[in-house]
């Protein structure tokens, strides 16, 4: 949580936009104090060295340098030191601004246009100087300026940290949002959870606090750099010299250009955040496409349907399958989350083994990947893709109501393709949900919080890797002992999902409520439809012959016997030749038509076969079994195993494990299933509440009863008030 310094500093700023009001409503604050916040926050960084970068300026200009060549050697000699050219070149501070109200707003221009080109390009993304020119028409430019150049507000690095700029930033973003109605999550994440998926990613991996390392981070969905920050922060407060270049991408402007202030402040290179729909195509779409990175961090949208990214990601993943982004398969449009997670994992660098570095991504998920998609080329195939590559390393279940905008549980990802010895062919599920602490004040639907103990406990878990380890979490107001991780073998969330087929049974009768039936089947009822569309006439004669031709096959069927007959062997030849002998054709479509509406289900009946003489399945009995998979079987299976006869000692081992499975579980209640193995699939989910469920049992009846009995009593007390 933020410091009471800070959030004294997000108070007053928040008292400085109702001044706003008017030209103004609460949802269109932030287009005004986002930018501004961001320009004092300028202001004074530059402040110290101002007089003497207008001197090197007039310098400059005298040797008559000026438009490109004067800002390439201004941005060498005015930066003091600095990689990235960070400078203004107006005369103006917020101070100087206020000694000309008349000229405010030319002058406030003026000052935004005299920064060094990044620094520009962040107010131009903010489009503020529409703003200033509405501010000084509504008479209220003046005043804001005046407000943010109150001694109060001094946003210096050496009296607001970056740490806590970027808190102040996500906070104003957060609020500003809740006026608009908007979802602060699609901008940021709470910064305890950045920290706990910092302490994982970081944590069993010795080679980032060698002095001297060089590593990239990389989030494409940056925000406003929080994760970014974090991870930096993390590292070098262990390792100050650490080389760590930041890689990100955001679509939203506002975020974008609040996070590339945040590097330019830093004196990091702002162009490694790109612009852009990670997701999208060409030069709309991902912006570092030929970059690979060591560690990735992410929280993306989730629950969040991608169908403006559609037909990108459904080209490349057609065009382009597993040499593109999204190989494995789509997730359902309605949550695209997955999709940034195949992102993630094309740009991996090689593993180990493929003589490279590899890399570590954490990435935040709702519950839907866990489980969602059926086996093929959906979220399925997407975990499947991801275990049997041996990459998901672990998953911890987070409490709920941890998030600015949704009140669900969420869970961490972490993948790697340089799993540990230790870890490989494993998976850690870490329960999680019961470390948080109350807060004392809402924000949005967040009123749950990780605690640094709990950022311990978990990393500890995680860190120490044990099968059944337990923690003690606080469960109905009392602390209980309980399992909180378990670890896996990869096939353990495998599956074969399999169909299991019963045969038709059926009986036929012909009787005045079954020929009725016929009036149900579309192809009868269609034999007095007219096809053509033209001539009212022919249309008449065509609907007028079908009538009569239904007519006739009613008489034919309502010449044959009664019986009951339980075999469609023997009955379909008596109504085969019926309509011979009467000469009247029976094409197969209305033969079927006929069929279905004097027959009924009947376990009794005989079963019904094709012409190879194999039973008919019965749709109405089919059902799915789940299998788990045979532990022999080789891993990684092929995506398309079931399809590839280059896999046939593989079909015959699915085969014969599926066949054991029916003949233990099934053929002993129902005698004649059999499995349809062209339709078996081989699918992945990841249960993980489910092993960590505890069984409650319910009160004690005499308890409720009680309560029950007090409750009763109660209201007949208050009763008995209401008629003395």
């Amino acid at each position: 949580m933020a410091s009471t310094d800070t959030s004294r500093l997000i108070d007053f700023v928040f008292d400085i936009a109702n001044k706003l009001r008017g030209p103004y409503r609460p949802p269109q604050y932030r287009k005004v104090m986002l930018p501004m916040t961001v320009l004092r926050r300028l202001d004074c960084v530059l402040a110290p060295t101002k007089e003497q970068v207008l001197k090197e300026y007039e310098k400059l200009q005298a040797r008559g340098l000026e438009g490109d060549a004067l800002h390439k050697v201004l941005a060498r000699k005015a930066s003091q030191g600095r990689e990235h050219p960070l400078y203004n070149i107006s005369p103006y501070t917020f101070e100087k601004l206020l000694a000309d109200p008349e000229n405010i707003a030319t002058n406030l221009t003026s000052y935004i246009n005299g920064f060094s080109e990044s620094a520009r390009a962040v107010f131009e993304a903010f489009g503020f100087e529409s703003e200033i020119e509405k501010l000084d028409k509504a008479n209220r430019l003046y005043l804001i300026v005046k407000e943010f150049a109150d001694p109060r507000i001094d946003l210096h690095p050496d009296r607001v940290s970056n740490h806590d700029m970027g808190y102040v930033f996500e906070e104003l973003v957060r609020k500003f949002n809740e006026q608009a109605n908007e979802e602060a999550g699609d901008h940021f994440t709470p910064r305890e959870v950045i920290r706990l998926m910092a302490h994982l990613l970081y944590t069993k991996d010795e080679e980032v606090y060698t002095p001297g390392i060089a590593r990239t981070i990389y989030d494409p969905t940056a925000g406003t750099g929080g994760m970014l920050s974090v991870s930096e922060e993390y590292i070098t407060e262990q390792n100050p010299q650490a080389h760590l270049a930041l890689y990100g991408q955001e679509y939203n402007e506002e975020s974008w250009a609040i996070c590339r202030s945040d590097l330019l402040i830093k004196d990091e290179p702002v162009d490694n955040i790109a612009f852009g729909d990670t997701l999208g195509d060409g030069e709309t779409g991902d912006g570092h496409p030929d970059k690979t990175f060591h560690y990735m961090l992410a929280n993306p949208p989730f629950g969040v349907e991608w169908k403006p990214q559609e037909d990108y990601v459904k080209k490349e993943h057609r065009e382009l399958g597993f040499n593109g982004r999204f190989g494995p398969g789509l997730p359902r449009i309605n949550d695209g989350a997955t999709l940034f997670l195949l992102h993630m994992l094309s740009k991996m660098k090689p593993s180990p083994e493929q003589g490279g570095e590899g890399s570590k991504i954490a990435i935040v998920f709702n519950g839907s990947p866990l489980f969602n998609g059926e086996p093929g080329p959906s979220e399925s195939n997407i975990r499947r893709w991801i275990i049997e590559n041996d990459w998901l390393d672990a998953i911890i279940a987070l409490p709920d109501q941890l998030f600015y905008n949704t009140g669900i549980y969420t869970y961490i990802w972490l993948v790697s393709n340089r799993k540990p010895i230790d870890r490989k062919g494993k998976v850690q599920l870490i329960d999680g949900t019961h470390h948080y602490r109350k807060m004392k004040k809402s924000l949005g639907n967040k009123r749950n919080e990780l605690g640094d103990a709990h950022i311990e406990e978990l990393t500890r878990l995680y860190a120490n890797f044990v099968d059944g380890a337990t923690c003690r979490v606080g469960l109905n107001g009392k602390q209980t002992e309980r399992v909180c991780t378990k670890v896996f073998d990869n096939r353990d969330f495998g599956y074969l999902k399999v169909t299991v087929e019963r045969p038709l049974r059926l009986n036929f009768q012909v009787s005045a409520e079954r020929i009725e039936r016929l009036w149900q089947e579309t192809t009868f009822v269609n034999l007095a439809k007219s096809k053509k569309r033209k001539n009212e006439a022919e249309m008449e004669a065509e609907v007028k012959a079908g009538e009569a031709t239904q007519q006739r096959m009613i008489s034919i069927l309502e010449g044959l016997d009664g019986r009951l007959h339980t075999d469609r062997a023997e009955f379909e030849p008596l109504l085969k030749a019926a309509f011979k002998d009467a000469g009247e054709k029976l094409p197969a479509p209305v033969k079927k038509a006929v069929l279905n509406a004097l027959s009924e289900r009947d376990p009794e009946a005989a079963i019904c076969r094709d012409s190879k003489g194999d039973p008919e399945p019965d749709t109405e009995l089919r059902d799915t079994e789940i299998v788990p998979l045979p532990a022999d079987i080789p891993l990684p299976l092929p995506i398309g195993y079931d399809k590839d006869a280059d896999n046939s000692q593989l079909l015959d081992l699915v085969r014969d494990h599926c066949e054991d499975y029916l003949a233990r579980e099934v053929l002993p209640f129902v005698d004649d299933a059999w499995i349809d193995h062209g339709k078996t699939r081989v699918g992945y989910e990841i249960p993980i509440n489910r092993h960590f469920y505890v069984y409650e049992p319910p009160r004690p009846l005499e308890e409720i009863e009680q309560d029950i009995q007090n409750l009763e009593g109660e209201i007949l007390e208050m009763l008995n008030k209401v008629t003395a």
